[in-house]
Formats: structure tokens, C-alpha cells, sequence
């Protein structure tokens, strides 16, 4: 673990003078964290004095040597990527120098600047960038050297950097704030006889605090604003007029114009306004730093996907929460989960669909021995694989948001398209043009006044926060109720709702509570061959049947397949097995009208049927009559339509009821709804209902202690929270009006300021106190709304 030193020395990897406040690790010195985590990637693959620049003595650097270009390296690249296959790689990157919209859009398109570039993403509250890219035409090392030239250097580590950050303080942005805090002191005690006038005595000291004042403007100018300026240029080099370019305008006009002053001796400068604003500039910086990494610590180290995976222990297989997954854990995945974690294939034929991760539906065949990249589905006959690297939630979640890369634009991203690529420009013309009326009218003292106030005061930050830190805070009450949200935008799309349809079998009723029984007779071998396919399958059903079969055979399962809605197959030991709906094993003449009904056909011999009759989940009953007045209901389900009185004593007179459904019929079925404006929420267990969930407005995957997480939906809710929806809904729509209300604060802070601003009566001190103390407000007041509509839904 890195810890602060004040030895003075070189960077033990980059050669660069460290600066007193520092790391160490190993006794080596670094000048940073990066550096620092580079060195322990380099030492656990024994590349540290062949990439070092400081290496010991007898040791030379690799010649030809670049700051990257140990990622050249298989050994480390592998330990750094998070997917990789013939064509394509996924990896990545924590960026400290993210902080602000401009930021996300110029990252989000890096494939202007590079051609092998496929997608990139940017998840802004914990500073991440995740590219996709061919590494026939761009290696790792170049995709690197590639954003440093951009002006965003990655922080490339092997442990969890946002995990490590967040007890940690940015030291360099704290440093900065404490020179700029000191430099303010000084500039105004030493401006004070310019304010009050001075005397004669006084008088002779104008000079020397003038002198003063201008040494104390260097620091502040060229090391607290070095990164408004490194920004803004990185930028234009792009041809990109980012948010920080008015800002290192309004810096540097400050700083020339204060020198020439105090140089010719005609004026007393700007340095109060300059560091006063530097200072506020850094203070409002550091409070969205903090607020963003707060948020999403708790998003993604507090908080999991309420799904189990299976794990072997002791030739026992048990449910285990996914945040309790560890490296060594053997674990089975079934047909159409997906790996929750880096494994390798240790028993099964592996044939993984890894359109969740690169977007490309061709399943990949997998032999014993294989890597399998977390993100991948199995499809085929169950498998069994050990874990290698930890869980990671924030990666999942990514990839969640990445699914088939269709995910419409959230709200911070079409702020950054439609506002953020032009609201610079738009500030810099409108700045000029104030100026420019107030030269015509023999003004100077206004127009400089009026050009300043408007770079400083129109900042879109402030409308730019008040969605995602109204949202990021609903998800997190959500996470902590099992009710998990792909992203900030499903909240806001839960407010909306105005429709809810039910699938049946796994949703309205509760897994473990089945009244069930079998028509014929099963020989203990013939229960084995049943219990052995089914094994394979994670249909609630086929649970619901290996319980009461109690039997945990693990028979030789070869071309296993399993038809959505209609039922399983494969060869057992030599035996062909079918279980599934009549229509799929065999049309029989059977009394089927009870209840739900699985077929079970062995080597061509109808065996006979089981039967279920499931019982409806705890607290559903308070649901329907909680959201009555607000939606409307729809249940379709695959089963046939036995249930029909006791789903019509549950939900309303005018709720259709629709059975016998295939999964094109309900897909159809939401189609047919959102035709006529309505907006919906398709509730199922993710599996036959997978269509339908894709296509709803809002798709919720309720789970039940199984690995049923489906890329289809858009949120995953515990069944054991399923009472809680109408709270849920609620508090949706109170973060909507929350975020109106914040806009109304935010659009009126810019209209007031720009108003005043443009009249040249607002200083530009003034305006740099009013910028940061506006993101303040906004932070505040989401922060306490959301709470209190959190405690008003009995959400706290």
C-alpha cells in the first residue's frame, strides 16, 4: 500500500523528480499512484527493472523504451483487459482528469480520432472508460498513448482504483486548493490599502505589494489553473471547444492584464479577482469529485445484483449471492446464464454467446482449460468452471448498460450531443458581444466587467448535475431494497409507467410452494434420467420438479437443448429424455386443465405428467390494490388457463387475462400495447419472457436465489420485494419532480447571472463565487429532497 513520504528523490518508474508529498512502495519512490501501480503490474510478471527507469544498479532500461510501452507486454495486457478474442479487445481505463460533460463527449468519440476504435463508454461518477477496439490496427499501449494525446492520462493499476479512491483524497487538487486558498489570503491582505485608499505613508508600499501580489498571481495562474488549460488545449487540438475554454480564457486575460499593470505601473491588477476565482474554481471541483465518488462507492461496493450463482462445495451444489463469489469457487452455470466472473472451463462442453460483451451474437465453442470471460451465456448443456478473478459489479453493470450496444442515450449524453459541444461557443459569442456594446459605448470599465462575468457566470454544470445526482440517489435507496436499476435513466422511465403486465408461472407465483404430483409411475432410474436433464435447466419448473424428485443424479448429458415455451431434450446415458408442454413431447389425451402441466417422454415411451399448483407470492395481494388507481394490469402467461379464477379474484373485473402464450405471442402482446400509447412494464422471470421484456418500456427480471440476470431487462428485483413495487413507482416519480424543481433553481441561477452579468454590474469575483456555490445548492437540495421522499415511502 502506497503511503505518503518526503524523501526528494526521482520516480523509481518514470525518472520524474518527486514532488515532497509522494509514494513509496517496496522502499522505491513514486511521484504518483500511477506510477505506483504501474511498478506492481511490472513486479508480479518480473518486468520491473526491464521497463524502470530508475532500475538498480547493473540494470539498464529496455532501449527504445516509452511511458507505456510495457502494456507491449501479453503477460500484463492479459491481467489488464477485460475481453479479448481474435478481433476485438475490451479494456478499462480510470481517467482522473474527467470532470465534465465536455470530457464524456470527446472520450465517447474516440473513433473519430481512430478508426479501430468500435465504441467507447464513459461512466462519469466513477471516471471510467471502457473502449472496445480491433488490436489488429491499435495495440493497448497505443489506445493508451492515444488519450494521453488528448489530454485524459489513464491511472492503469491492477487493483479496483474507484474501490481504492474512496477513503483516499485527490492530494493534487487538495495541494492546489491550499496554494490558491494561501495566494487569496495574501493578494487580498495585501490589496486592502487599495481598497480602503491609501495614505502618503502607504502610499510609498504601493509598488512593492503590487510586486508582491503579481509573485503570488504565478502560482496561482501556472500551477492551481494548469489543468483548466492542459483541458482547454486538448480540446482545441481536437477541434473541440470544451467547457474549460472560457475558463482558461478568462485565467490567462486575468494574469496578462494584471502583469502589464503592475509592470507599467498603471494599474493594480486583477490578482484578488484571480485567485479568488482559481480558489472557488477548485473548491467546486473538489465537492462534485467528492459527491461523485461517494454515489458511486455505494452503487457499486454496497450494493449487488440480487441474483445467486451455484457453487460446488463438497459434490453439494448451494445458491450463493454473487457478492459472495470468491477466486477458486467451482461453480455450475446452466443453459442461458451468464459467467458472473473470469473462470476456466473444468467440466462440459462450453459454447458461450458473448453478445453481452462485444455486441456480436456468434456463440464461441470453449474446450476444458479455456478462459471464459465474465459477460458470456452459456448455451447448451450445463457447465461447470472455476473462478479466477473476482466479481466485478461495476463491470457487469457496464456491460448490463452495453447489452447488443442499443442502449438509448441516457440524459447526460444527450446534454453533452445537443448542449455541451455548442454552449461554449454560444458563452464566448455572447461574452464578446457584451463587450463589444459597451466599447461602443464608451464603457471599457464595463466591458471588461461584462466579458469576464459571462465566461465565469454561464456554466452549464449546474443543469447538467441535477439529473444524474437526483437519480444516482434514487437508484441507490433501490439497491439497498433488492430492486437494482441498469441506470439512472430506468428511474426516470419507472415514473412514466402507466401499464404492468404479469407473466405468471415464476412472477405472480412463488418458486417453492408448488402443490405437485406425477399422473404415472417414475422408476428410480427413470427419475435419475429426469432429474439429470432437468439439472441443466433454469426454468422455475424444472426447480420446482428436481425438489420434489429430491434426487441430485448428474447422468452424461449430450445435445441438450431447451425450446423457450415449449420445453428440454437431450440424450441421458444413451437415453433419449423430452419434457416439456404436450405440443413439444407428444399431443395426449389427458385431463391437463388443473393445473400447470410438464410431459415427460423417455426413449419414445410417454411416461405420464407432472402437475402444479403454485401458490401466489407473499404481499402481492396489498400490490394490486396499491396500484389500481394508477395503472392499469395485463397477465399473459404460457400455462394454460386453469389459474383463471384465482388470478381474477386477485386483480381487477377489467384486467385481460391472456394463457397458451408463446414468446412471440407476448412480445407481440407488448407491442400491441405500446401502439395505443401506452407505456409499460413487462414483469417475468427472463427466460421464455425474454422478447417481452426487451421490447416493454421498463423490463423487470424478478429472482428468486438463481443466475436468471437476463441482458433483456432493464432492472432486477428481488421476489422477495416484489410488495414494495408501489413504493418503488412512487418514489420515481418524486425524483422527477425533484430534478423539475432543481431545474427551475439551475435555469434561473443562469438567467439571473447572465442578465446581470451582460449589464457589466457583476464582478467577476463576484461570479466566481456564485458558480461553485450553485453546484452547492443543487447537490444540497437533491440530496435532502431525496431523502425526504425516500422516508415518505417508507424507503429510508
Amino acid at each position: 500500500m502506497a503511503v505518503a513520504t518526503s524523501n526528494g528523490t526521482l520516480c523509481y518508474h518514470c525518472g520524474n523528480e518527486c514532488a515532497d508529498d509522494h509514494y513509496t512502495l517496496d522502499n522505491k519512490t513514486f511521484c504518483c499512484a500511477g506510477c505506483q501501480g504501474v511498478y506492481q503490474i511490472l513486479a508480479e510478471n518480473n518486468l520491473g527493472n526491464y521497463y524502470c527507469y530508475n532500475s538498480n544498479p547493473g540494470q539498464t532500461l529496455k532501449p527504445g523504451n516509452t511511458h507505456f510501452e510495457y502494456l507491449d507486454e501479453p503477460r500484463v495486457a492479459s491481467q489488464l483487459v477485460d475481453y479479448a478474442d481474435k478481433e476485438i479487445t475490451v479494456v478499462t481505463f480510470y481517467i482522473p482528469a474527467i470532470h465534465c460533460s465536455s470530457c464524456i463527449w470527446l472520450l465517447e468519440h474516440l473513433h473519430k480520432l481512430n478508426a479501430s476504435v468500435v465504441h467507447s463508454r464513459i461512466d462519469f461518477l466513477k471516471k471510467e472508460l471502457s473502449v472496445t477496439f480491433r488490436h489488429e490496427g491499435l495495440s493497448l499501449r497505443q489506445l493508451a498513448e492515444l488519450l494521453v494525446s488528448v489530454g485524459y492520462e489513464p491511472l492503469i493499476s491492477l487493483q479496483d482504483v474507484v474501490k481504492e479512491k474512496k477513503g483516499s483524497v485527490n492530494r493534487q487538487l487538495i495541494m492546489k486548493i491550499a496554494v490558491a486558498g494561501f495566494c487569496m489570503g495574501n493578494v487580498m491582505l495585501f490589496s486592502f490599502p487599495e481598497y480602503l485608499g491609501l495614505s502618503a505613508v502607504e502610499q510609498q508600499f504601493k509598488q512593492l505589494f503590487s510586486w508582491l501580489n503579481l509573485a503570488f498571481a504565478i502560482p496561482v495562474t501556472f500551477y492551481c489553473g494548469r489543468d483548466f488549460f492542459v483541458s482547454a488545449w486538448a480540446g482545441l487540438k481536437n477541434r473541440l471547444i470544451n467547457l474549460d475554454v472560457p475558463l482558461a480564457l478568462i485565467i490567462a486575460i486575468l494574469f496578462l492584464r494584471t502583469a502589464f499593470e503592475i509592470i507599467t505601473q498603471t494599474g493594480p491588477g486583477f490578482t484578488d479577482t484571480l485567485s479568488g476565482l482559481v480558489f472557488l474554481l477548485l473548491m467546486g471541483r473538489w465537492v462534485k469529485q467528492r459527491t461523485y465518488q461517494h454515489l458511486s462507492f455505494e452503487r457499486d461496493y454496497r450494493s449487488y445484483f440480487p441474483v445467486a450463482v451455484t457453487v460446488i462445495r463438497d459434490n453439494e451444489e448451494k445458491p450463493v449471492a454473487v457478492s459472495e463469489l470468491a477466486v477458486g469457487d467451482r461453480i455450475l452455470i446452466r443453459n442461458n446464464e451468464i459467467v458472473p466472473a473470469d473462470s476456466i472451463l473444468m467440466k462440459g462442453d462450453g459454447f458461450l454467446d458473448f453478445s453481452f460483451v462485444t455486441g456480436e451474437s456468434m456463440p464461441v465453442q470453449k474446450v476444458l482449460g479455456e478462459i471464459i470471460y465474465a459477460g458470456g451465456r452459456q448455451m447448451g448443456e450445463a457447465v461447470e468452471m472455476e473462478v479466477v478473478k473476482p466479481v466485478s459489479q461495476s463491470y457487469l453493470t457496464r456491460l448490463w448498460n452495453n447489452e447488443a450496444f442499443k442502449t438509448p442515450e441516457n440524459k447526460i449524453r444527450n446534454f453533452n450531443d445537443s448542449i455541451a459541444r455548442y454552449f461554449s461557443a454560444v458563452v464566448l459569442a455572447l461574452a464578446v458581444c457584451a463587450a463589444l456594446y459597451w466599447i461602443k459605448m464608451d464603457d471599457t470599465g464595463k466591458a471588461w466587467a461584462a466579458f469576464t462575468a459571462v465566461l465565469i457566470v454561464a456554466c452549464p454544470c449546474v443543469l447538467a448535475l441535477s439529473t444524474p445526482f437526483t437519480l444516482s440517489a434514487v437508484l441507490g435507496v433501490f439497491d439497498r431494497h433488492r430492486f437494482y436499476l441498469k441506470n439512472t435513466d430506468m428511474a426516470e422511465q419507472l415514473a412514466r409507467i402507466n401499464t404492468l403486465v404479469f407473466d405468471k408461472t415464476g412472477t405472480i407465483t412463488s418458486p417453492g410452494s408448488a402443490d405437485l404430483s406425477f399422473s404415472g409411475h417414475l422408476s428410480g432410474y427413470n427419475q435419475a434420467l429426469i432429474a439429470s436433464l432437468m439439472r441443466n435447466s433454469i426454468h422455475p419448473l424444472s426447480r420446482e420438479i428436481i425438489r420434489w424428485l429430491g434426487n441430485s443424479a448428474k447422468g452424461e448429458i449430450t445435445d441438450y437443448l431447451e425450446t423457450p415455451g415449449k420445453g428440454i431434450s437431450g440424450i441421458v446415458n444413451g437415453h433419449e429424455v423430452l419434457i416439456g408442454s404436450a405440443s413439444f413431447v407428444c399431443p395426449v389425451p389427458s385431463d391437463t386443465m388443473a393445473s400447470s402441466v410438464v410431459h415427460v417422454k423417455i426413449d419414445n415411451e410417454y411416461l405420464g405428467f407432472f402437475k402444479l399448483k403454485q401458490q401466489l407470492r407473499t404481499g402481492l395481494k396489498d400490490v394490486i390494490p396499491a396500484l389500481a388507481r394508477k395503472v392499469s394490469f395485463h397477465v399473459i402467461s404460457g400455462d394454460n388457463n386453469s389459474d383463471r379464477p384465482l388470478l381474477a379474484r386477485l386483480f381487477p373485473a377489467s384486467t385481460p387475462l391472456s394463457f397458451m402464450q408463446s414468446p412471440q405471442d407476448k412480445l407481440e402482446y407488448i407491442r400491441g400495447l405500446q401502439a395505443t400509447k401506452h407505456k409499460v412494464m413487462m414483469l417475468g422471470d427472463g427466460l421464455n419472457d425474454a422478447g417481452a421484456l426487451k421490447q416493454s418500456d421498463m423490463g423487470v427480471a424478478v429472482t428468486d436465489d438463481i443466475n436468471n440476470f437476463s441482458p433483456a431487462c432493464d432492472a432486477i428485483l428481488d421476489g422477495a420485494a416484489l410488495h414494495k413495487l408501489p413504493q418503488f413507482i412512487a418514489l420515481a416519480k418524486d425524483a422527477v419532480k425533484t430534478i423539475k424543481m432543481s431545474f427551475v433553481i439551475a435555469g434561473s441561477y443562469n438567467l439571473i447571472g447572465i442578465y446581470f452579468a451582460v449589464q457589466g454590474v457583476l464582478s467577476p469575483l463576484t461570479a466566481a463565487v456564485l458558480m461553485p456555490l450553485s453546484t452547492v445548492t443543487i447537490i444540497t437540495f437533491t440530496t435532502l429532497a431525496t431523502r425526504f421522499h425516500a422516508r415518505k415511502n417508507r424507503l429510508q
